[in-house]
């Protein structure tokens, strides 16, 4: 497995492997940049098909965070962890956590974790038994989904502001594909502003009870992207974006919780030729590692005021992109790297 030249490999300055016998541990933490503080980043669980894909996604996912805490004005650098198991599996999670938590330890302060897809702060919690490099704990700033949620809504109403013109979401149909912890909240203030839901997910009890309290759609997970919906919202895995979605696509708007969205940077370019505004992933979704950058001296008030910046900051990308005519996401890119080099 290729490191220095894999395709996804950005000067990131440590990768860590690590191999625990006796919990079963498969890890790779990711530290991509340190320049504006410790890296942080949230451990992702996921049954991953490959080595190389789960590579991949920490390289990528640790190249974001660092992109994302810049334009969010935090003083932290970027990083990612990945476990490789089934997220559904609880068997020796105990174990599992406490072996992470003492890899985190090794790194000495230059990575922070904290909860992701497919792990919980519970799970973080078990960690900081080994480890005082974790954040999001309980009794802290907690669980940042909700915050996650927030930004991501008021970046759809950006969107909604710059393409159409649009103080609210009343009526406008959006198209929700994963409902997870920050999809479910981000339902509930989609559905509060009066939008019309159509969800999917794998899970089906889940999507079941999400579209009855919110009086949703649901469709298979295949046919969100055929949706006749004014909103694609990906908020699942990241790479959804891609040669085969893109044509299918009927949505003017894309903006949604998930990381990584574009399977290739091409992708943002031909979304600009479709005549699609793209909020960049790692712009509308930095709610939540904004509520953990409070949790020193935790303040719910100051980390949601700092959250609701997300929406001008997505204006000021989409007018410069307007201005530039250029992508969205080269936008966002330009102005992170002139902070994290600044």
């Amino acid at each position: 497995m290729a490191v220095f030249n894999h395709p996804s490999y950005d000067e990131h300055e440590q990768v860590m492997f690590c191999r625990d016998e006796a919990s079963g541990l498969r890890a790779i933490i990711a530290v991509h940049n340190t320049r504006l503080g410790p890296a942080f980043g949230g451990c992702r669980m996921w049954n991953y098909h490959s080595d190389d894909e789960a590579l991949t996604d920490v390289l990528r996912l640790s190249k974001g965070m660092t992109y994302k805490n810049a334009l969010a004005g935090l003083a932290m650098g970027g990083g990612k962890a990945v476990i490789i198991a089934d997220p559904a599996n609880t068997h020796n999670r105990e174990a599992l956590f406490r072996a992470f938590g003492r890899f985190v330890n090794q790194l000495g302060g230059n990575y922070y974790s904290a909860e992701d897809v497919g792990t919980s702060p519970a799970d973080i919690k078990i960690a900081s038994e080994e480890t005082p490099y974790v954040a999001g704990l309980e009794g802290k700033s907690g669980d940042p989904s909700p915050f996650t949620a927030l930004g991501t809504y008021l970046g759809i109403k950006a969107a909604v502001k710059h393409k159409l013109g649009r103080d609210d979401l009343n009526g406008l149909k959006i198209a929700v594909q994963g409902i997870g912890h920050v999809g479910y909240h981000l339902c509930r203030h989609l559905h509060q502003d009066g939008a019309e839901l159509v969800l999917t997910d794998i899970h089906q009890q889940s999507l079941a009870q999400v579209a009855k309290a919110f009086n949703a759609v649901t469709v298979a997970p295949q046919d969100i992207y055929r949706q006749e919906v004014d909103i694609y919202a990906p908020c699942a895995l990241g790479a959804t974006l891609n040669d085969t979605t893109l044509p299918l696509l009927k949505a003017s708007i894309v903006a949604g919780c998930a990381n990584n969205q574009l399977a290739e940077a091409r992708h943002g370019e031909q979304l600009k030729q479709m005549g699609i505004l793209y909020a960049p992933d790692y712009v509308i979704n930095a709610g939540g590692i904004i509520n953990v950058s409070y949790e020193s001296n935790y303040d719910a008030a100051q980390a949601t005021a700092h959250v609701e910046r997300i929406y001008h900051t997505l204006l000021s990308i989409f007018q410069q992109a307007d201005a530039q005519q250029k992508t969205t996401a080269e936008i966002a890119d330009t102005m992170a790297r002139h902070i994290i080099n600044a």
